[in-house]
Order: C-alpha cells, then structure tokens, then sequence
C-alpha cells in the first residue's frame, strides 16, 4: 500500500527518523501540504498521515483509493470524522504521547507568570543589576504557589499530571470533567462555574469540541478572581480572545499563559498579541523530542496494526 505523509516537518524537522514508517510500503514524506496541492499529492495514498492538514469531507470523497488515515497528533478535529465513517475509513490518533512535556510546559508557564524569570534575567544582562543601589530588587509582585487554588478544567491523562504537579507544589487542586469518576487523593470535583469562581489558577486542557468552543467567555472571566491567572495548552478555540483581552487591560484578570490560540500560526491582529501581563508561545507543550519520538513509534504501530487487520487507538 502507498503511504503519504501530508506535513511532517513539525514532528520530524531532522532529528528523528521516518525508517519504520518507510519499512511499510511506499512512502511519500513532504514537510508541509498547501490546501491546493493536497488532492494532487494525496491522489495514489492507501494510508494517509496529516497532522494539521485538513481532510475535509469533499477531500475525503475525492480520495477513492484511501483506505486509512492516521493523525500525527491527539487532537481530530482536522478530519471530518463522519465522512470517514461513511467511506469505512478508520481514523486513527496518537494518545498519550505527550502527557509529561505538555504538563512540564503548564507549569513553565505557570512559573514564569509567577516569579516573571526571563524579564528579570534580562535586565541582569541588560547590566541592572550592576547599577543597582540594593542587593536585589524586582519588578512583579513575585507568587508563591504553596496554598493556592488550581482549577483544571478537562482532567484526562494530561489534566491529571498538571493536577499532580500542582500538588506538589502544595497547591489545592480542583477539577471538573465531563465525567468526573473517582477523584485521587490531591484533587476535589467541582461544577465548572465553582472551579472559575474559587481558583487561584485556571488551566485548561479539555478537547476542542462544539460544547467548549469559546467555554471561558467574558461570563466565565468575570468570575474569576482579579488576581488569578489562566492558562491555555490545549486547544486556542476554547477562549474568547477578544473577552481575555478585555479583561487583562481592564486588570480584572491579573495575567494569562497560552500555548495555543484561536488560528495558528498566529495573526497579527489577534488582540492577544498586545495586551498586558500575557505570555504565549507558539504551540511547543507537545514538541521535545522524547515527546516527538513517542509519537512517531505509536503512529507508526498504528499503521502496522492496520496492515495486520488489527486496527488501534481508532476514534471514528
């Protein structure tokens, strides 16, 4: 069967290998796919492998050799899972390969929002600190975390680990999920206005679906406390950018921390961009290598358990 890799290059830009993937059959390995040249390079693919790609439901019935597809990531939300269905075309994803770096990155974020580190090593760069009068000084109240409140809203594998981090920071841990289940010892199951209304820190880390697009809205943000922060390393459409925005100008949210946002790569118009006491990055929680290598080696187990007729991590 022919393989074909639609946009490779943000799992692989080098430093790992397509070898296991290439041992299947045929394989075409192009670093990105324009949305005009997919159908053509898509056109002989058996097995069909996209990461942000979009395999729409025209794209999908204009493909009649396919016979598979396989998501380099965890999210789906780039196939339309339905059309697939209907072909009988399984749809696979790569869960759980990057619990512990999207997790780690949280509480970068949270910690940077906190103690404010790269501003406050670059004025030492800058030569401040040499010119100052006193042995130290900063420039941002500077937040213990020990005893504050973590609101994690979505409390899967990844909100689970954030959760756990959270914990050893000595912070109390609330959650809310669409199905709650038995809570570990460190957290407490809250309706989701609770968790807005009493956390400290509000992290995210719940699906894109239609139920949470826009789920922290200008309603959600009121109410929050004025010194909380939120942070975002889940999925961009899960916040109203404009309604954030709002709120951190206007200081009733005292900061935010986002991996994500509503279109990437970002526009240069998005009111985030500009407002105060926001830190983002372009889209990395999931990007260390180890991350990286862990979901090369399960989409490619995907791929061969297909072969084998022994389907795995289906979601369609």
């Amino acid at each position: 069967m022919n393989l074909v890799v639609l946009d490779g290059f943000t799992l692989n830009p080098g430093d790992l290998s397509w070898e296991d993937l290439q041992s299947l059959g045929p394989c075409a390995i192009f670093d990105r796919t324009p949305p005009a040249e997919l159908l053509r390079r898509a056109a002989d693919a058996d097995i069909l492998l996209t990461n942000k790609a979009a395999l729409t439901a025209g794209t999908i019935q204009n493909l009649p050799r396919l016979k598979y597809i396989g998501v380099l990531a965890t999210g789906t939300n780039v196939v339309d899972l339905a059309a697939a269905r209907a072909r009988g075309i399984p749809v696979t994803n790569v869960p759980a390969y990057g619990t512990k770096s999207v997790s780690q990155l949280t509480f970068a974020l949270l910690l940077e929002l906190a103690h404010h580190v790269g501003h406050h090593a670059q004025t030492v760069h800058d030569g401040r600190w040499t010119r100052s009068a006193d042995f130290c000084y900063w420039d941002f109240p500077l937040i213990e975390l020990d005893g504050l409140t973590l609101g994690i809203v979505g409390f899967g594998r990844i909100g689970r680990a954030v959760g756990d981090l959270g914990a050893a920071f000595g912070m109390k841990v609330l959650a809310c999920a669409r199905t709650a289940g038995v809570a570990p010892p460190f957290a407490r199951f809250v309706e989701l206005d609770v968790l807005f209304r009493e956390s400290d820190v509000v992290s995210l880390h719940c699906p894109l679906t239609p139920q949470t697009a826009n789920l922290v809205n200008a309603q959600r943000l009121s109410l929050m406390k004025p010194t909380a922060f939120l942070l975002n390393t889940s999925r961009g459409p899960l916040v109203d950018e404009s309604a954030l925005a709002d709120a951190l100008n206007s200081g009733r949210l005292a900061g935010a921390a986002l991996d994500v946002l509503s279109t990437e790569p970002s526009r240069a118009d998005n009111p985030l961009l500009t407002v105060r006491n926001c830190l983002i990055t372009p889209h990395l929680a999931w990007a260390t290598r180890a991350a990286r290598a862990r979901l090369m080696k399960i989409a490619v187990e995907n791929v061969r358990a297909f072969l084998h007729g022994k389907a795995q991590n289906v979601v369609n």
